[in-house]
């Protein structure tokens, strides 16, 4: 069994500084575990302390039953997959990949079959005889798969492997990785800055922000329930709009007051948000719950929000809106055949029952 376990990992280098503090995660057998954030955020880090390439300072890791902190990284049974492929220059395909069987004195028969085997599951079996630079660098991050994969290892670990990649072959090699998966049937934890990359590929993802984990679930409950403000606004393309303003009652409803615009609440909300009343909050939108009320055909008055329209950005198959409401700017992302003009008022239609609140001090999340 591969299951990976961090229980109170901690990593500090001199000076003090934690870079990952406190991490508790658990990785299932045969998971696809994805750790995303920004740059700087700690996953790569804890990428490698997994890997035995960086030392835990507090806490333990556990890979199956066997707590490894202090086992090498060549007796981990890992196989790690970098950003840079790392694939040895003067050295065919075929012996790139085998040359790691070869430091661990596998049989030459069995090397062939381990590499033969490999190539066909990566299609590349016309390469095998021919030298990186003679290669695509879609073609090289699949020979870096490949010597990967003819180790066998118990866990796969992926650090940020597609950076290098143009847009397109991106995401063809994200597909390609995706369906490696659930041939190998093996555990991998994956690292990314690419929230697309984690929505997409991973069983669950665990979001990061300066070495602390945020939350850990599978994407579609990470992208419809964020934990935090931080989550919400990572997850997601365009990223979540956000105001401040504050929660009034008038009339037995209650509204989102902006300043210049104001919104009425669901009465699903009205318990969770009452002790809110006469206090800011930060409310959040996503740009699909936005709607042009020319393409609308009923909506309460209350939800009918004026404002300018400053960009149109066409994206083919949809249309980001860059609003503004004169205090606050926010995205809205419609269909392709709505093109108000530039710095023309319009009238839009939020959907209420989709908006998120956080509380303006912890921005945590309150509904």
């Amino acid at each position: 069994m591969a299951q990976v376990s961090l229980k109170n990992v901690c990593k500090a280098f001199p000076g003090g500084a934690r870079v990952v503090d406190n991490i508790n995660l658990g990785v299932e057998n045969k998971e696809f575990m994805v750790l995303v954030g920004p740059s700087g955020c700690g996953k790569s880090t804890t990428l490698r302390m997994i890997a035995g390439l960086e030392e835990i300072t507090e806490g333990n890791l556990y890979i199956g039953d066997k707590m490894v902190n202090d086992v090498p990284a060549k007796d981990r049974d890992i196989a790690m997959v970098f950003q840079n492929y790392a694939l040895y220059p003067h050295m065919t395909v075929f012996e790139n990949m085998a040359f790691g069987l070869k430091l661990r004195h596998y049989p030459k028969q069995e090397i062939i079959q381990r590499v033969n085997e490999a190539a066909d599951i990566l299609s590349i079996k016309h390469l095998l005889q021919r030298r990186p630079r003679e290669i695509s660098g879609g073609e090289r991050q699949r020979v870096a798969l490949g010597r990967a994969i003819v180790r066998k290892p118990l866990v796969f670990l992926f650090d940020e492997p597609l950076s290098n990649l143009d847009a397109k072959l991106r995401v063809q090699m994200r597909t390609e990785i995706h369906k490696l998966h659930i041939k190998l049937q093996t555990t991998i934890i994956y690292v990314t800055h690419d929230q697309v990359e984690a929505m997409t590929m991973g069983d669950r993802i665990a979001v990061m922000k300066n070495g602390v984990l945020q939350q850990v679930a599978d994407p579609i409950q990470v992208y419809d329930h964020p934990k935090n403000k931080f989550v919400a606004g990572f997850i997601g393309t365009p990223p979540m709009n956000f105001m401040t303003g504050r929660i009034l009652k008038k009339d037995g409803k209650i509204y989102f007051d902006e300043g210049k615009i104001m919104i009425r609440l669901v009465e699903d909300m009205y318990k969770v948000m009452t002790p809110y009343l006469g206090k800011e909050v930060i409310f959040g939108i996503r740009s699909e719950d936005i709607y042009d009320k020319l393409f609308v055909s009923e909506a309460p008055a209350e939800n009918i929000i004026k404002v300018n329209c400053e960009v149109v950005e066409p994206m083919g198959s949809e249309v980001y809106l860059y609003l503004n409401t004169g205090r606050h700017t926010f995205i809205a992302r419609v269909g392709a055949h709505d093109r108000p003009h530039v710095n023309q008022d319009m009238d839009v239609v939020f959907d209420m029952s989709k908006v998120h609140f956080f509380d303006k001090e912890t921005e945590e999340t309150i509904v």
